[in-house]
């Protein structure tokens, strides 16, 4: 397979620049045999009682900085935790940075340069954790939105609470899981009175999210990992459940193919993942996919396609073309059924 295999034509109208509000009023296409043209809220007249709904916990941090090692400025994108308590980063201006060098973004918050990469990546092992380094990101970092959404300025204080899902609840991520953001306390209470379960896991989303494939060859393409955890409690109600498994985001939807056994039950996971979906691996874990419009030649366009077939996905996104769907982060939503 070719990146080119998985191109499209996008006008730049197309693309959501402010999300829908509320936010079940946005437009949902259901990908079935059938293309169906409905909205978000009418998610509870397609589930049915005994379905469950997995969707993606994380919490979106401010992880742009700004640091300097003496009078150099260098740009700092914060990527994932990692196990032992530090950060893998990625680095704009990396060759002015060394390994043991002390980076500096505010009065309170400093880093130490662990290990520097050779790909523009660092490790960082900051002088702050838990609720104070917290604190410190929201006064020293900035949303990473991703760059096809126009804010000359910079993210704005209305940024900040779109940007973020009603689930999150563990600081990590660097993008939000973008199917998530269609969901409100409203919605969910209905879906819950029509019998529709409900579990989170947790994902969080790392910077690589917005870099480009650089390769044609589509096997030749490495995806970052990224941190992720299924707890014992949220994998035993999610093989209890008596209905089908409904994958709010592709980021639910990757930890969940990480964490399914060989017989199609999901096992607790506590790790890093870094698996790379394409047509031709086999989805067994979930049924449905509620996710968002991607980008061409990407790897979660590519994701879509595997879960529910090539042809269809290349047909429905010409459809939601033509019909004025909006794409991307702050777009519509489409429902897949799996092939």
């Amino acid at each position: 397979m070719r990146a080119s295999d998985f191109d499209f034509e996008l006008p730049a109208d197309r693309i959501a620049h402010q999300p829908a509000r509320p936010r079940e009023a946005a437009r949902l296409l259901h990908i079935a045999a059938k293309l169906t043209d409905l909205h978000i809220r009418d998610l509870v007249d397609l589930l049915r009682p005994g379905d469950m709904l997995v969707s993606n916990d994380t919490r979106v941090i401010p992880a742009q900085l700004t640091a300097r090692r003496g009078e150099a400025r260098i740009g700092i994108t914060l990527d994932r935790p990692t196990a032992d308590g530090g950060w893998h980063a990625l680095v704009r201006n990396a060759r002015r940075m060394r390994v043991g060098d002390t980076l500096v973004f505010d009065a309170d918050l400093q880093a130490t340069v662990r290990v520097r990469g050779d790909d523009g990546s660092a490790i960082l092992a900051f002088n702050l954790e838990g609720a104070a380094f917290e604190a410190a990101l929201r006064r020293a970092g900035a949303l990473a939105l991703p760059p096809y959404i126009d804010r000359p300025d910079g993210p704005t204080a209305q940024d900040a609470a779109d940007y973020q899902t009603m689930f999150a609840a563990h600081d990590g991520a660097v993008a939000a899981p973008t199917a998530g953001l269609h969901f409100t306390s409203a919605l969910l209470a209905a879906l819950s009175a029509r019998g529709v379960g409900h579990a989170t896991v947790t994902l969080h989303v790392g910077a690589g999210t917005f870099l480009p494939m650089r390769t044609e060859v589509v096997s030749d393409h490495r995806m970052h990992p990224e941190r992720g955890v299924i707890t014992q409690t949220t994998a035993d109600a999610i093989n209890a459940r008596t209905g089908r498994l409904v994958a709010v985001g592709t980021t639910s939807l990757r930890l969940l193919e990480s964490a399914v056994d060989k017989a199609g039950h999901i096992q607790p996971f506590n790790g890093e993942t870094a698996i790379f979906i394409t047509p031709g691996h086999k989805i067994t874990s979930a049924d449905l996919l509620l996710t968002n419009f991607h980008l061409p030649r990407s790897t979660l366009f590519m994701l879509v396609c595997a879960f529910a077939g090539q042809d269809r996905m290349q047909a429905a996104y010409a459809h939601a073309i033509a019909s004025g769907y909006r794409f991307y982060s702050y777009g519509d939503a489409c429902l897949l059924e799996r092939a």
